[in-house]
């Protein structure tokens, strides 16, 4: 049995287990050793404190006596097992100058493997310690596997506004195409005698990616260049699109405060914009923004709106909207209600999407409301994370939800399975919140619960001449007719009055394929929309709303798949700009 010369070992009717681990391993070791080695580790566990990094401070001091080292197992030598100096492996403990024993237990993935094989002797020097290391790595090959590391390379030497070199887009087309698909005939910019009798705009609707949330949301982004994703690049490409664009009026949803303050207002400043913006209420730096071209219209009000309320679990989200109330320069033109908005992501959470969105729906038909009654027009933009057949984006278009039956998951079309989801109960929302099933503050809504109370009670006293019955007296009093007296009243429902309507048709002309708004690395889909109030064919000239003019045509899936997804050099958001020309008639 070999013995190191310079270790004492404590006893020679050690068990066999407690041998084998106590022993140093020289180069000299024969194979078989190492085998008998590593099938007592796994049949005994060993007993040694020093294994596991534990072993007291004093156990392999070189000022310890011959003694104390007899009652004590020893670690091996570690230059006599190059294969086993493995450091930091083991606490802070474990003496600098000592590299605990590391055993090849049989259980490391390939990964590993493929370091232990890397990391041997080189063949062309005769030097004891020269070792062969693999080459070092770029960090764009780091990218590829550790996104976290590569998203927060912002310092990285790129040109503002150019394409990083990337062979992945080598041959392939880098920007999207897109057209305006004119309606009414008119073109997107018509000038002369038509546009001196109307009052046209545009209004834009854009979810620009707020910075913390792509980092904190990196597995989205692997398939990017990590240059393109710096937010010194994204902004300049992102400004230079506003910019090119030159809407009128355009609502933003997460835009970071801090560049929202530093960047993103004084760039839109200086192209003739006033800017208004809300932050979330939450801890997330992101909010939303409009803005509008101050040669163009001007501030009547300012309205935010916070869906966070304290004590109501269904409202402890931290999602805002915005609503400003514009007055074109145009003196005969009415006021234009423009309100932005970014609902709940979670797929899952239904009934808060439709408790956000009601809460906006009865401010927008509060500020939106004129003295004679009837409302000014109306131009809602955001990212609702609905899908267009939803029941949450019928609901906007169509004035009614009728929700009978209907699971929280599938209000707005994110999954397709509810299976486990409980349904959704009258009221969805408390009543303690001041907001009717008609979307309007419990004020607003007098005139018309009234209307209803008075057809109840005709209808009830027409019902009680035919029975025979008096109220009067008690005959049939008590009894509940309400399921008699409207049709359809047990169904559960609720319902807005804005007649509202989407700018996009949501499929595209050519081939009907869905027309998309967000692409990245998990979906592509529709969640961004431009709302308005529509002037239909049969409308009074008393009755305002807007005339569609055109929009900037979106594309399908297999588009954006050709571009690599967003975003991508050309595009820094994972979404895409919706812009659509209005008509104000006079």
């Amino acid at each position: 049995m070999y013995r190191h010369p310079n270790v004492h070992y404590a006893s020679q009717a050690a068990n066999t287990n407690r041998s084998m681990l106590a022993r140093p391993l020289t180069a000299a070791t024969s194979a078989q050793t190492f085998a008998r080695a590593r099938r007592h580790w796994h049949r005994h566990q060993p007993r040694t404190s020093w294994w596991w990094g534990q072993f007291p401070e004093q156990s392999w001091s070189p000022s310890t006596s011959h003694t104390d080292h007899a009652t004590a197992p020893r670690p091996p030598d570690p230059l006599r097992w190059r294969e086993w100096r493995r450091p930091g492996l083991f606490p802070h403990s474990v003496p600098q100058h000592i590299s605990p024993v590391h055993l090849y237990s049989g259980g490391m993935d390939r990964a590993d493997e493929e370091g232990l094989r890397k990391r041997k002797r080189s063949e062309d020097s005769g030097s004891h310690g020269n070792w062969q290391r693999s080459p070092k790595r770029s960090a764009l090959e780091e990218s590829q596997e550790q996104s976290p590391v590569w998203l927060h390379i912002t310092g990285a030497s790129l040109p503002p506004g150019k394409v990083p070199p990337s062979s992945e887009n080598r041959g392939t087309k880098t920007e999207l195409k897109r057209e305006w698909e004119e309606a009414c005939g008119y073109g997107p910019r018509e000038t002369g005698s038509i546009r001196e009798r109307h009052f046209d705009f545009s209004v834009m609707s854009y979810n620009i990616l707020s910075q913390e949330l792509l980092l904190s949301n990196a597995y989205l982004y692997k398939h990017c260049n990590p240059l393109i994703l710096s937010w010194g690049h994204r902004f300049t490409k992102i400004i230079k699109e506003l910019e090119q664009h030159s809407a009128d009026i355009m609502c933003l949803q997460e835009v970071q405060e801090d560049h929202y303050l530093k960047q993103i207002k004084p760039s839109l400043e200086s192209l003739g914009y006033h800017c208004e913006y809300k932050r979330r209420t939450g801890r997330k730096p992101d909010g939303c923004a409009v803005v509008f071209k101050r040669e163009r219209f001007s501030l009547l009000s300012r309205h935010p709106v916070e869906y966070f309320r304290r004590g109501i679990p269904l409202l402890d989200r931290d999602n805002v909207g915005l609503i400003l109330l514009l007055q074109p320069v145009e003196p005969s033109a009415c006021h234009i209600c423009v309100a932005n908005t970014h609902l709940l992501y979670n797929p899952r959470r239904g009934d808060i999407k439709l408790a956000q969105l009601s809460m906006l729906l009865a401010e927008i038909s509060r500020v939106a409301g004129l003295a004679d009654g009837s409302t000014c027009p109306v131009v809602l933009c955001g990212d609702f994370n609905s899908l267009p057949c939803s029941p949450l984006c019928s609901f906007i278009r169509e004035s009614r939800l009728d929700y009978t039956g209907l699971s929280i998951g599938k209000v707005s079309g994110q999954e397709d399975g509810s299976r486990g989801q409980r349904l959704l109960t009258a009221p969805i929302w408390p009543t303690c919140l001041g907001i009717s099933q008609q979307c309007q503050y419990e004020s607003q809504a007098t005139t018309t619960d009234q209307a209803v109370k008075e057809l109840n009670l005709q209808a009830l006293s027409a019902l009680n001449s035919a029975s025979g019955s008096d109220m009067s007296t008690g005959v049939g009093a008590g009894k509940d007719f309400s399921s008699l007296l409207l049709p359809g009243s047990k169904k559960l429902c609720i319902e807005h009055g804005l007649r509202l309507t989407s700018a996009y048709s949501h499929y595209l002309r050519e081939n009907s394929r869905p027309e998309i708004t967000t692409c990245h690395a998990r979906t592509a889909v529709t969640v961004d929309y431009i709302f308005y109030s529509a002037l239909s064919e049969c409308s009074t000239p008393e009755e305002r709303g807007l005339q569609l003019l055109a929009r900037l045509a979106l594309v399908g899936e297999a588009e954006l798949r050709e571009v690599n997804r967003l975003p991508n050099q050309h595009h820094s958001s994972d979404h895409l700009p919706l812009i659509a020309c209005f008509r104000l008639p006079s």
